[in-house]
């Protein structure tokens, strides 16, 4: 192989030298910029949220409501009744992980009320106590990096004592047994709640969950019913429940609520709350649950209390293995309670 003049050799080797050299110079400022950048993590979307839109694919549009609380929209499913006249609005309220078209109950319910004259519209819940990410506050790069300063300073300025051994002593600072240190008192907002408190986090949901409530009785009202009845399932009938006792609403009369159960962390329960309410309540539970059993007994006992005149318990058999069947009962059971102990609305 023929030997390169060394003109040549060096021409060629100082590229190289030249690109190596500017790589190791150009890395540290590459890594400094991307650790001055914040990681920005994308939100996920609820489960309600994901379930909703799965909805919109399948069902058709003339069902399909898209209606505004607050800051956010959310989806109902709207369908008129099969008769000339209707005999007024079924509000739906699915329990906790329950969809808006939810196999059982709320789902058959909302197709097979029209053919009994009814309107039926069923709302979309958020998520049981508001569980979406909570986004982390993003300090600017400035602020992180004086922090990462000045705690570098206070370790390296920190004497360090040692004991015969040579092994590192704990200072009175580092276990918390300086006696003439006085405990630092908290500022106003580090004990404000934080977007994690449970507490605001329940108080937030509940201000969600009601107003899409609220959402759903004024598109009812837009049709003019005869009357409005509220129907919850499970978690569903609380924020029927809570709704009716927090709102008043004068044109909604009747309540319906089928295999009630309590939001977990949500208070009060629901014997002290249906029998206050003075409406005709029909208060749908199996009786063969040892769990449902019990709770509704707990009600009618604070209804003879409250002296309830309007409220009457239908116990019902679970039947999992045909469910259907167990759905054709609810219905028949419902409707029957519509045609013969539905207090009117009496309009001007």
């Amino acid at each position: 192989m023929p030997h390169l003049p060394r003109p040549t050799l060096l021409a060629l080797c100082l590229p190289l030298a030249l690109s190596t050299a500017w790589g190791a110079v150009a890395t540290p400022a590459a890594e400094e910029k991307a650790a001055a950048t914040p990681l920005v993590r994308p939100l996920l979307s609820e489960r309600s949220q994901d379930d909703a839109s799965g909805l919109e694919r399948q069902l058709p549009e003339h069902e399909r409501q898209l209606l505004q609380a607050g800051e956010e929209s959310f989806l109902a499913l709207w369908l008129p009744a099969n008769t000339a006249e209707a005999e007024g609005v079924v509000i739906l309220i699915p329990g906790d992980g329950e969809s808006a078209d939810w196999p059982v109950a709320i789902g058959p319910l909302r197709r097979k009320l029209p053919d009994a004259g009814w309107q039926s519209l069923s709302v979309t819940l958020p998520d049981p106590q508001s569980t979406a990410p909570v986004p982390r506050p993003v300090d600017s790069p400035d602020k992180a990096r004086a922090d990462t300063d000045a705690t570098a300073a206070d370790s390296a300025n920190k004497p360090e004592v040692t004991g015969s051994a040579g092994n590192a002593t704990p200072t009175p600072e580092s276990t918390g047994e300086a006696g003439s240190a006085e405990p630092a008192q908290a500022s106003p907002e580090e004990t404000a709640p934080t977007p994690t408190d449970p507490v605001a986090l329940r108080k937030l949901h509940a201000e969600r969950v009601l107003a899409r409530i609220q959402a759903a009785v004024e598109l009812a009202e837009q049709h003019k019913p005869r009357t409005i009845v509220l129907l919850g399932h499970g978690t569903g009938a609380y924020w029927a429940t809570r709704y009716l006792g927090e709102r008043t609403p004068a044109d909604i009369r009747n309540l319906l609520l089928v295999a009630p159960e309590m939001p977990r962390d949500f208070q009060p329960p629901l014997e002290d709350t249906v029998p206050l309410l003075n409406l005709a309540t029909g208060d749908f539970y199996y009786k063969d649950k040892v769990a449902d059993r019990e709770s509704a007994q707990r009600r009618l006992q604070a209804s003879k209390r409250q002296k309830s005149p309007n409220y009457l318990q239908i116990g019902m058999y679970a039947l999992p293995a045909d469910l259907s069947t167990e759905q054709e009962q609810l219905y028949r059971r419902i409707r029957g309670w519509l045609s013969m102990h539905l207090e009117p609305i009496e309009h001007p």
